[in-house]
């Protein structure tokens, strides 16, 4: 993964070395051993898979997970990494970039036909094409390398927090043109076709689509749906909302649903407001060069709401 044993250490977790130089094993999940229904399972320390083929770095960020209070299972390279999503259903993905075979983001493109699993990308500094590419794969954070420990888990421990949902009682649906979102199940539909979205996706909608017709600020959004520490990181909002248009059929030039502020944030658009612009579109697809109806009377930031 690119890290160094110097930043392993520096992370003030227990840190102890084996015959060989190399850290104590810690303790590993036994592949197969996770139920189907994880969720049930009260007490049992969140499962984490990390895919990288370079073993030293692996074995260190393992036993840093492990000293942190997870499970961890390793896979050197794509096809494993997939079959024990499958068999082990683990509650989060460490997916690097660099892998022989299939490379991270075939790996996680993979991984969405068949799972909505949070998934962590691992890049090199720099490479801002490649976090936009991950997200846009449907990851559902990002890692630059070379990173400290103490980031890396606190990262973890923001998306296992943003992406365990808890038990909530019955709730009717909401209706938002054609749009449908069940909150009991947490399903969502357009014009009655079901569409696949990532947890993070999910969050995002559901906070935008509450607070219809108000103006969210991108720090709130952030803060809300990330967690505090992702103020300021404006790529992973903007890409996860672009393949949220993507996915529900909106069109950022003349959007029906989610309106964009340059600058300031996001807006749902409130039912009433959906009608006109939908007489804007054509059946094809198209839109006419006419512009979005004006909403400016309505928008107003928001500084504090109950998602």
């Amino acid at each position: 993964m690119g890290i160094s044993s110097t930043t392993i250490r520096r992370s003030g977790l227990p840190f102890t070395q084996g015959s060989a130089g190399q850290p104590n094993a810690p303790t590993m999940a036994k592949p197969g051993t996770e139920p189907v229904e994880r969720q049930s399972q009260a007490g049992l320390k969140p499962l984490i898979l990390i895919v990288d083929d370079d073993a030293a770095m692996v074995k260190l960020v393992a036993h840093n997970l492990d000293a942190a209070g997870y499970r961890v299972l390793m896979a050197r390279d794509g096809e494993q990494a997939i079959r024990m999503i499958r068999q082990d259903k683990p509650h989060l993905v460490l997916l690097d970039v660099l892998l022989p075979g299939m490379d991270g983001f075939q790996v996680c493109q993979s991984i969405r036909e068949f799972s909505d699993i949070p998934v962590m990308m691992i890049t090199a500094k720099g490479e801002t094409q490649n976090v936009v590419r991950g997200l846009d794969m449907g990851a559902d954070d990002y890692m630059s390398k070379p990173f400290d420990i103490d980031v890396l888990i606190a990262r973890v421990r923001a998306v296992l927090s943003r992406t365990r949902f808890s038990e909530k009682p019955e709730r009717p649906p909401m209706m938002l043109g054609e749009l449908r979102i069940d909150l009991s199940n947490r399903a969502v539909a357009m014009a009655g076709r079901d569409i696949a979205l990532t947890h993070t996706e999910y969050r995002v909608l559901c906070l935008l689509a509450r607070n219809a017709g108000r103006m969210i600020t991108k720090d709130y959004i952030l803060t809300e749906v990330w967690g505090p520490e992702y103020r300021g990181d404006d790529h992973v909002l903007q890409v996860t909302v672009a393949r949220l248009r993507r996915k529900i059929g909106d069109y950022q030039r003349n959007p029906r649903y989610i309106v964009t502020k340059m600058g300031v944030g996001y807006m749902f658009r409130k039912l009433e407001d959906q009608a006109g612009i939908a007489a804007a579109i054509s059946p094809g697809g198209t839109t006419r060069e006419s512009p979005a109806q004006p909403c400016a009377g309505r928008e107003r930031l928001l500084q504090s709401v109950t998602p």
